[in-house]
C-alpha cells in the first residue's frame, strides 16, 4: 500500500506543496489475495511485485516535470536542501539528483544559478557552481565528464573534463573568486597527470579556468607571468553565459566551429580568427534575416526558372513553441541546442523547428520553410531525427521524421548560391488539409498523419 511521510510538527510554519512533494514516498508490493494470484500477460511480469515506477523516489527532476512553477519559485540553494540528503557529495543522492535536474532544465535557469552561487555564497555553492558550469559545458556541444568534488587521495582533483568536436580536451577549474592567489602548477599538474592516464594528450588539450567575476586582472597577469601561460585560458561566469547564449542563437557549422575553439589557448597577435568569429555570427543572423520567402501561394516552378519566386521577408519567430508543440508530442525533454535545433537531454532525438508566416493571396493559405544541407545531416545522425514546422503559428504544426523528409528531397525546388544551397518546402492547405507542394509533375503530400491535432484550448482558425 502507499505510504506518504509528512512531518506536520512544524505547524506553526505554512506547509507548501512543494514541502509535501518532496517528502519521500514508499511504496510497498501489493499483498492482497485477489490480486497477487491473478494471471499476467508474457512479459508484464508478477502482480504484486514492485515496479521500476513504484520503487522510484519522488526526485526534484520529477517535480520539476509535474509542476516546473514549484521549482521556478525556488533558489539554488533551496532545489540542493530538498534534493537527497540535501548536502553534495562524491557518487552522493544529491549530486545525481541536482545533476539530472540541470540535464533538463533550460539554460536561462543555468544563468540564474550561476548568479545565485556568486551573489550570496551558502554552503556548498562553490560545488554547485561547479555542477552547473559543467552542464553549461554540455550545452555548448561537448562531451564532459564531471570532476570530484573534493580531494581524495589517488585522484586527480580536476573540476570536469570537456571534450570538443575536434576532440580536444579541456581541464576545467572553476572559481567563485579570484580574491585569493591560485596555485597555477596544481592546476597544470592535473593535466599532466591526465596525460599520464591516457584522458588527454599533449597536442590536444589545455586549462581553462572559470572565474566567478568578471574583474580578473590579477589571475591574468599571474597566468601571463607563468610557465603555463600557453596552456592556460581564463573565462568568466558571465563571458562563459554569453558563449552559451551565442551558440544558441547561431545555426551555421562554421560559426559554431569558431565558437568552441575560442577556448583553446591561440595566439592572438594576429586577430584574424576573432574577426572572423564575429563576422561569421553576424553573417549568419543575417541568412536568416534575408532567406527569401515566395509572395505567391500558386504552385512554384522548378528551380532556377525566371519569376519562380518573388522574394518578400517577413520576420517569424516562434520555434521555441513548436519546440514545445514537439516536445509535449513524443513525451520528451527538449532542450535547445542552436537558433532551430532542439534535442533530448541525451541528444539521442534532434528536432529541427522552423517556422513561416501565413501566405493567403489567392485561393488558400500556404506556407513557405528553407532547408538546408547541414539540417539534414544533423537530423540523420541522430537516433530519432525529425523536423517539425511551425505553420504561421504554434497552434499548427507538421512533425515529419526526417527518412520520410529526406525521401521528398529529390522532388523539391532548389536554390543554389555560391557558399549555400537549400530547398524549398512549401506546405499549402487544401480542403482543410496540409499538403507538401513540390516540383511541377511532381505528385503532392498529404500531410494529415504528420499534422499535430491542435490544442483544444486554442485550436487554429
Amino acid at each position: 500500500m502507499l505510504e506518504v511521510s509528512v512531518d506536520f510538527s512544524s505547524a506553526v510554519r505554512p506547509l507548501s506543496l512543494l514541502s509535501v512533494c518532496c517528502r519521500r514516498i514508499r511504496r510497498e508490493p501489493v499483498s492482497h489475495p485477489s490480486i497477487s494470484n491473478m494471471q499476467t500477460a508474457p512479459g508484464a511480469g508478477t502482480v504484486g511485485q514492485r515496479t521500476t515506477s513504484q520503487q522510484e523516489e519522488m526526485t526534484v527532476l520529477s517535480i520539476w516535470k509535474a509542476s516546473p512553477d514549484l521549482l521556478d519559485a525556488k533558489t539554488v540553494k533551496q532545489i540542493i536542501g530538498i534534493a537527497g540528503s540535501g548536502r553534495l557529495t562524491d557518487d552522493g543522492d544529491t549530486s545525481r539528483e541536482f545533476r539530472a535536474l540541470l540535464s533538463e532544465i533550460p539554460s536561462g535557469h543555468l544563468e540564474r544559478y550561476c548568479n545565485q552561487c556568486l551573489s550570496e555564497a551558502f554552503q556548498d555553492s562553490g560545488l554547485v557552481l561547479q555542477d552547473v558550469i559543467n552542464e553549461m559545458g554540455r550545452r555548448l556541444g561537448f562531451s564532459v565528464t564531471n570532476g570530484r568534488y573534493r580531494g581524495k587521495t589517488g585522484s586527480i582533483g580536476n573540476d570536469g573534463l570537456w571534450e570538443l568536436p575536434n576532440h580536444h580536451k579541456i581541464i576545467l577549474e572553476v572559481k567563485t573568486t579570484d580574491a585569493y592567489r591560485i596555485d597555477l602548477d596544481v592546476i597544470a599538474d592535473y593535466r599532466r597527470a591526465l596525460i599520464r592516464e591516457g584522458h588527454a594528450t599533449e597536442d590536444l588539450s589545455s586549462v581553462l579556468i572559470v572565474v566567478g567575476r568578471a574583474d580578473t586582472g590579477d589571475l591574468e597577469a599571474q597566468i601571463r607571468g607563468s610557465r603555463n601561460a600557453w596552456e592556460m585560458r581564463l573565462i568568466s561566469v558571465d563571458a562563459l553565459i554569453r558563449l552559451m547564449k551565442l551558440k544558441e542563437s547561431v545555426e551555421d557549422p562554421d560559426a559554431l566551429r569558431r565558437v568552441y575553439e575560442i577556448l583553446i589557448p591561440r595566439e592572438f597577435t594576429k586577430l584574424d580568427e576573432i574577426v572572423e568569429l564575429v563576422f561569421s555570427t553576424a553573417e549568419d543572423a543575417k541568412i536568416t534575416q534575408d532567406t527569401p520567402e515566395p509572395e505567391t501561394d500558386q504552385e512554384p516552378e522548378p528551380s532556377g526558372q525566371p519569376g519562380s519566386l518573388r522574394p518578400k521577408f517577413t520576420p517569424v519567430a516562434f520555434n521555441e513553441l513548436v519546440a514545445k508543440r514537439a516536445s509535449e508530442q513524443l513525451a520528451l525533454p527538449l532542450l535547445k541546442r542552436t537558433r532551430t535545433l532542439f534535442s533530448s537531454p541525451d541528444d539521442s532525438t534532434r528536432v529541427l523547428c522552423v517556422v513561416s508566416k501565413e501566405y493567403k493571396e489567392s485561393a488558400h493559405r500556404n506556407y513557405w520553410f528553407a532547408f538546408h544541407p547541414h539540417q539534414k545531416e544533423r537530423l540523420e545522425q541522430a537516433a530519432r531525427g525529425y523536423a517539425a514546422f511551425g505553420c504561421g503559428s504554434p497552434e499548427r504544426v507538421v512533425l515529419v521524421p526526417i527518412a520520410n523528409l529526406a525521401s521528398w528531397t529529390d522532388g523539391m525546388n532548389v536554390t543554389e548560391k555560391e557558399t549555400t544551397m537549400y530547398w524549398h518546402i512549401q506546405i499549402f492547405e487544401e480542403q482543410g488539409q496540409l499538403v507538401l507542394v513540390r516540383k511541377r509533375g511532381q505528385p503532392r503530400i498529404n500531410l494529415a498523419e504528420f499534422t499535430l491535432a491542435c490544442p483544444p484550448e486554442n485550436p487554429a482558425k
